[in-house]
């Protein structure tokens, strides 16, 4: 299973952003790093659990809505499972182009899994068609419940992938736990506080997971609930620089800091996961999360 724990990567000067705005978010290819290399890592055990469940193989033709940078389906593609990505984020495509497709120039790294089982489409549902027949599993890794709209806009996104697949094929969901059951929560309220109460339930900003989030999404899509389950996803890092940087690339602090400025949402976050720093200087925060397994 892939760690949770990670090293703080540090950035060539190529990464450095000093003209931004620190009232802006950071850069986007800054961010997708950032994701890509400290925080996507934490839901690796979710990936696990689903792909176990179901039992992903090379009889699979996965669809991934929001692929991302990409990890979930390099762990699809490493059981056999023929895979095709969408996501409108082109910074965390290119991360995901560099891990599942090889580069054709001499001294290419192998055992990547290639374009004959592997596709990334920028973009919506529509831009992907179909792959060598309709797919029969389509899922969505972005965990859903912790951002103000984001349950009502991953419909429309269902919608247009459900036509894509094969009669009864299967759709996995996945959200965010209980709150009392995720140490993250308290963090993540900070941004919800500095965001203020007018701006976030516009702007995407933090809100609590609610229980039957994954359950109203898929009745809205017209989906079948066929049984659902708990994953534990430690949020683990080495030190509160790769806690911040990490937990500040999920998108889920934007609203806040457009409402105030960088320094003080770095400044606050780092006070907020002081609880959970270890005398080693590392930084551990237990989590659960959801997943709903539907039938469309």
């Amino acid at each position: 299973m892939t760690p949770t724990l990670v090293r703080h990567h540090r950035y060539t000067d190529s990464y450095t952003d000093s003209s931004a705005d620190a009232s802006a978010p950071a850069g986007a290819g800054i961010r997708a790093r950032d994701w890509a290399e400290i925080q996507e890592r934490m839901l690796a055990p979710l990936y696990e659990a689903v792909y176990d469940r179901l039992e992903v193989g090379t009889a699979t033709r996965m669809l991934s809505l929001g692929c991302g940078s990409g990890l979930a389906l390099l762990i699809a593609a490493s059981r056999g499972a023929r895979v095709t990505g969408v996501d409108t984020d082109r910074e965390r495509l290119a991360l995901a182009r560099e891990r599942l497709l090889p580069d054709p120039g001499p001294g290419a790294p192998s055992g990547r899994p290639g374009p004959e089982r592997a596709r990334l489409v920028i973009g919506g549902p529509a831009a992907a068609g179909e792959a060598e027949g309709p797919y029969n599993l389509l899922t969505s890794f972005d965990p859903i419940g912790c951002a103000a709209g984001d349950s009502e806009g991953l419909t429309p996104a269902l919608e247009s992938a459900v036509p894509l697949a094969a009669r009864g094929a299967t759709v996995v969901l996945t959200g965010w736990g209980p709150p009392e059951r995720c140490a993250t929560a308290a963090v993540l309220r900070v941004a919800a506080r500095l965001a203020g109460p007018s701006r976030a339930p516009r702007s995407g900003g933090w809100r609590a997971a609610r229980r039957d989030d994954l359950e109203d999404v898929a009745s809205r899509a017209g989906l079948r609930p066929d049984g659902s389950g708990r994953v534990s996803c430690p949020f683990g890092y080495a030190d509160l620089d790769s806690a911040v940087r990490g937990l500040l690339s999920t998108g889920l602090f934007d609203a806040a800091l457009r409402a105030t400025d960088r320094t003080r949402v770095e400044d606050e976050v780092t006070e907020a996961l002081h609880p959970y720093r270890r005398p080693d200087g590392t930084v551990w925060m237990p989590n659960v999360f959801r997943y709903l397994v539907c039938v469309a």
